[in-house]
């Protein structure tokens, strides 16, 4: 949503794209700063982009095959604790 907002913000402005979005401009604001400044991110969204890696990792050795389910025991299997939500936040391509 951010992406279409930052697409179409020239023209029509933030306020008034978000008026008929179910976003808050405050919102779209916040993570436009999280994206120039890493450091505002939460710690779990912090942990997500560190286990992204590890996620597609797993995901492109079993052919891209695995499921959430599968990439998350298989990550355990590995010693690589994560969340299961963790994979799921990850976005498998």
């Amino acid at each position: 949503m951010t992406a279409f907002i930052d697409e179409h913000r020239e023209v029509y402005g933030v306020e008034p794209i978000c008026r008929v979005l179910p976003i808050a401009p405050s919102t779209y604001h916040e993570r436009v700063a999280q994206r120039q400044d890493p450091g505002r991110l939460s710690d779990r969204a912090r942990r997500d982009r560190d286990l992204k890696p590890e996620v597609l990792r797993v995901f492109a050795k079993n052919f891209g095959v695995y499921g959430v389910r599968k990439v998350w025991r298989q990550m355990n299997r590995d010693r690589c604790i994560a969340a299961r939500t963790a994979c799921v936040v990850v976005a498998l391509p």
